[in-house]
C-alpha cells in the first residue's frame, strides 16, 4: 500500500476495497500504524499531490479509493466495522451530514481544527470539518444584464426574469443544499414560492451541469444562472474574455450560500490520532492554498488567501448558517422542489 495507488476503474473498485480490507485484517495482524486509507469523492488529481507531499513530510503512507459520494457511503455502511477506511473525504455538506447521521463518522477532539475551521463550516459535534469552500451564486451576461438589476436568489423568482433564467437540475446535490439553506432562512412556505418562481422564469429545461447553463447564457438562451463559483473559474480559465461575470448574491441580506468539501474520521478507524493529524494538516496554511486552489475554491481556513484567480473575483459576505443545517433539511428540500415542479 503506497501513496501512489493507481487510478481504479469503476468495475475494479469494489474488488480493490475487498482486497484492501482483507490485507489489513488478515491473520489478525494489526494495521500498519504508519499508513492511512482514505475514501475520497474528491478527484484523484486534486488529492494525490497533497497525499504524496504528506507522505514525504511524515512518512505516513496513504492509500485512497476514489468514487462518487453515494457509492462511498454505501460502501462504508456495507463494510461496517471491517472497513479499511480511516477517513472519508467528500463533497457537499449534505453528504457529510448523511455520513455523520448514519453513524459512519466519529467525533474527534482537535483544538487545531476548531481554531482553523470556522464553526459554520464544521459539524457541531466535530464529526467532520470543511476543507474548501465553494460559493453557489449568480452568473450573468455582461452584454444583457446590469449588476444593479441583480440582488439574490429570491429575486430571481420575480417577473422581470421571466424567460431569462437557466438552472442546473434539481437532482444535483448542490441545488438541494441551496434550497435547504433557503428553507432554513425563509421557512418552507416562502421557499416553495421562490422555487415555483424560478420554475416559471426558466428559459429552458434545467441543464445537467453548471457549465452548460453558462454556455446557454453565452448563446443568448438566457441571461442569468446559479452556479458554483469554481465552474465559472474553469470556464474563465479556458475563455478569458467570456461575456459573463459573477455576482455575489444577497450581500444586503444573509449572504452567499456556501458549501464545502470536507473530511471526517470513520467510526471504525483504529487510527484516530493519525487520521486526525492528516485532516489537521489539510486544514493548515501549508496545504490549504493548494487543496482549495487546485479546484479554484476558497480555503476553509480564513487565515489563508485564495489563489490569484479566485481572489480576483472579490470578497463576499457568506451566509453563516451552519452548513450542517443544509444537510439536515436536504430530504425536505428534495420534496419541496418536486412539489414546485423543479425537475
Amino acid at each position: 500500500m503506497t501513496s501512489s495507488t493507481p487510478r481504479l476503474q469503476p468495475c475494479c473498485k469494489w474488488l480493490f476495497a475487498a482486497a484492501l480490507s482483507g490485507a489489513l485484517l488478515s491473520c489478525g495482524k494489526a494495521p500498519d500504524k504508519d499508513s492511512l486509507v482514505v475514501y475520497s469523492a474528491r478527484n484523484e488529481q486534486l488529492i494525490k499531490p497533497l497525499f504524496d507531499q504528506y507522505t514525504a513530510e511524515t512518512g505516513t503512507k496513504i492509500a485512497f479509493v476514489t468514487d462518487s459520494a453515494g457509492p462511498l457511503l454505501q460502501r462504508l455502511q456495507a463494510e461496517g466495522k471491517n472497513t479499511p477506511a480511516d477517513i472519508l473525504l467528500t463533497v457537499d455538506a449534505g453528504n457529510l451530514w448523511q455520513a455523520a447521521d448514519s453513524g459512519l463518522l466519529q467525533s474527534v477532539n482537535s483544538t487545531t481544527l476548531e481554531q482553523a475551521i470556522p464553526k459554520y463550516l464544521r459539524d457541531p459535534e466535530n464529526r467532520w470539518f470543511g476543507l474548501s469552500v465553494r460559493a453557489r451564486t449568480l452568473v450573468y451576461s455582461t452584454e444583457r444584464v446590469k449588476p444593479a438589476e441583480l440582488q439574490g436568489y429570491a429575486e430571481l423568482a420575480e417577473p422581470q426574469w421571466r424567460g431569462r433564467l437557466c438552472l442546473r437540475t434539481s437532482k444535483k446535490v448542490y441545488n438541494q443544499s441551496l434550497v435547504a439553506m433557503l428553507m432554513s432562512q425563509y421557512g418552507e412556505a416562502k421557499t416553495e414560492q421562490i422555487v415555483k418562481g424560478w420554475v416559471n422564469n426558466l428559459a429552458t429545461a434545467p441543464f445537467s451541469n453548471d457549465t452548460k447553463a453558462m454556455e446557454a447564457i453565452m448563446a443568448g438562451q438566457c441571461d442569468v444562472a446559479i452556479v458554483n463559483s469554481y465552474y465559472f473559474g474553469r470556464l474563465e480559465k479556458d475563455q478569458p474574455d467570456l461575456p459573463l461575470a459573477l455576482f455575489w448574491a444577497d450581500q444586503a441580506g444573509a449572504g452567499v450560500h456556501v458549501n464545502v468539501s470536507g473530511a471526517g474520521v470513520t467510526a471504525a478507524s483504529n487510527k484516530v490520532s493519525g487520521a486526525t493529524n492528516l485532516i489537521e494538516w489539510l486544514a493548515s496554511a501549508e496545504a490549504q492554498k493548494q487543496f482549495a486552489g487546485d479546484n479554484l475554491e476558497f480555503p476553509a481556513n480564513p487565515a489563508v488567501e485564495p489563489v490569484a484567480t479566485v481572489r480576483a473575483w472579490g470578497k463576499y459576505k457568506p451566509n453563516v448558517i451552519n452548513v450542517a443545517d443544509a444537510g439536515e433539511l436536504q430530504a425536505d428540500a428534495v420534496k419541496l422542489m418536486d412539489r414546485a415542479g423543479y425537475k
